[in-house]
């Protein structure tokens, strides 16, 4: 059986962003075929090894702190046998190539999202996105295997590191656990949070971040059918900055029509699915997302999806079937806001269609997005390299 050593900065409880739940549900499943060892950030777990910034540096860049986390992790790894290490986003791509150059381990990157594809996150590191990206090219060019979780990221990868292989970067898609994900017909939750059941409503989940897309959204939202409901699951900002001009643009717009609900904290999954089931649209406005887990969390409730064509959206969205794409222009933001709109008008005017895309969007999730098989081909991967 081969052991492997998962490096990670989100692991459950500790969870906000899609690259979490891969790592949570992937690791579970893993778990069936292989021995896995699972370092992260934060408080102690019983399922894995945690860490926190060494207190010397308590003060200093929050890129510096992640340094100090991966030479945590890389020597707790070092300290065991491992076949394999397997690292997740920047935050512990450094630690699972310190492990690979200590102990002559191969090392697997998933890739989750790129830096050189997400400049804004400067507002959020200030220099240290010079550092996150600096640890993310050295560890990509120097990675044995790359997992791209769409064929968009495969080429992302390829075309932001053309050193690297592409022999080493496999496509290996996210997953969806649709027996978790399911329809719930309840409407406490929806009735707690300030929805009205009886009328239409939009939904968006999601950080608020540039990447996805929340500002789009909004601006569309003048334009939405003036009987329907907005509903913003929207939080955990990268900077209170972006938190401030959210709150600014969302205020302004309620100003302007009634039922528009935002809800700032994130909600368990369980509370979640009430809003993912009786949206007539989930809405993903993303300027950049590899695959989009989220999507495929509105698909498995049976809801339709509009969304923008970034990425590997349009290979887990398929337009006119199980939603809408919207083409994102960043030199037309006026253009994709206006069409997000339409998309989103042409399912509250139709509900019917809406409700065939979301049977559609359940079966697809269903039949082709499972983790057993996400983890069947990482385990493939391992092997290439091992």
């Amino acid at each position: 059986m081969v052991r492997v050593a998962v490096m990670t900065r989100e692991f459950p409880p500790d969870v906000y962003g899609g690259a979490g739940v891969h790592v949570a549900f992937l690791v579970r499943e893993l778990r069936r075929l292989a021995d896995v060892s699972v370092y992260c950030f934060g408080e102690p777990r019983l399922d894995a090894t945690a860490f926190f910034p060494p207190a010397g540096l308590g003060d200093a860049n929050f890129a510096l702190q992640t340094i100090g986390v991966d030479l945590e992790m890389a020597a707790a790894a070092a300290g065991s046998e491992v076949d394999v290490v397997h690292s997740h986003t920047w935050y512990a791509n450094l630690g699972g190539q310190l492990t690979h150059l200590l102990g002559d381990v191969p090392h697997v990157i998933t890739a989750h999202s790129l830096e050189p594809r997400r400049p804004w996150k400067l507002e959020q590191l200030g220099g240290g996105y010079r550092v996150s990206s600096w640890i993310e090219k050295l560890a990509y060019e120097s990675a044995d295997a790359v997992i791209a979780v769409s064929d968009g990221m495969r080429a992302d990868v390829l075309d932001c590191y053309p050193e690297v292989d592409p022999a080493r970067v496999h496509v290996v898609r996210n997953g969806i656990d649709t027996a978790l994900y399911r329809p719930d017909s309840g409407t406490d939750v929806l009735e707690r949070v300030g929805v009205n059941p009886a009328d239409p409503f939009v939904l968006f989940v999601g950080r608020i971040t540039r990447q996805k897309g929340v500002s789009h959204l909004i601006a569309a939202a003048y334009a939405f059918d003036p009987g329907a409901q907005l509903v913003l699951c929207a939080g955990a900002p990268d900077t209170p900055e972006l938190e401030a001009e959210t709150a600014a643009a969302i205020a302004a717009l309620q100003a302007t029509r009634q039922g528009v609900v935002w809800i700032r904290d994130m909600l368990p999954r369980e509370e979640l699915l009430q809003l993912l089931t009786h949206a007539v649209a989930f809405v993903c406005p993303s300027v950049y997302e590899p695959l989009g887990i989220v999507n495929l969390e509105a698909m498995a409730c049976g809801t339709a999806v509009v969304a923008s064509d970034v990425g590997g959206i349009p290979e887990v969205v398929v337009d006119g079937e199980t939603g809408l794409l919207v083409h994102y222009e960043e030199s037309d933001p006026d253009r994709f806001r206006a069409d997000l709109a339409a998309g989103v008008n042409q399912l509250l005017a139709d509900p019917v269609a809406a409700d065939r895309m979301g049977v559609a969007g359940r079966a697809r999730a269903v039949d082709s997005f499972g983790w057993d098989t996400v983890a069947r081909r990482t385990i493939e991967v391992y092997d290439q390299v091992i």
